[in-house]
């Protein structure tokens, strides 16, 4: 089984910063793609920004400039730096986890419970 835990959710202020964390764990040889997805209510989930082993990242273009994302691949971790937040930052977000349970197998994709970020005006 995997399990992808986030952290770090809550209320901030418009102009504000914040980190969320993913941990992810159980039987794991690799974690190909890690990142993080948000879902604002009436709106479709959308990926924010995603992050490969070998650090290759992709953002949403709304993100770019404000986000930043990073790895602890030792730990399976990704985080998501957030800075300058907007009202449209606001959302449940996603951890997504693409990961490989052994040599020559196949790849799963996981996600987590997510996490809300609520910003305030």
């Amino acid at each position: 089984q995997v399990q992808l835990v986030e952290s770090g959710g809550k209320l901030v202020q418009t102009g504000g910063s914040l980190t969320l964390s993913c941990a992810a764990s159980g039987t794991i040889l690799s974690v190909t793609t890690m990142g993080w997805y948000r879902q604002a209510p009436g709106k479709q989930r959308e990926l924010v920004a995603t992050m490969t082993e070998g650090g290759y990242t992709n953002f949403v273009n709304s993100v770019k400039g404000r986000f930043t994302i990073s790895r602890d691949n030792a730990n399976n971790t990704v985080y998501l730096q957030m800075n300058n937040l907007k009202p449209e930052d606001a959302a449940l977000y996603y951890c997504y986890a693409r990961i490989r349970k052994a040599v020559l197998g196949r790849e799963y994709d996981y996600w987590g419970q997510g996490t809300q970020v609520t910003i305030s005006s």
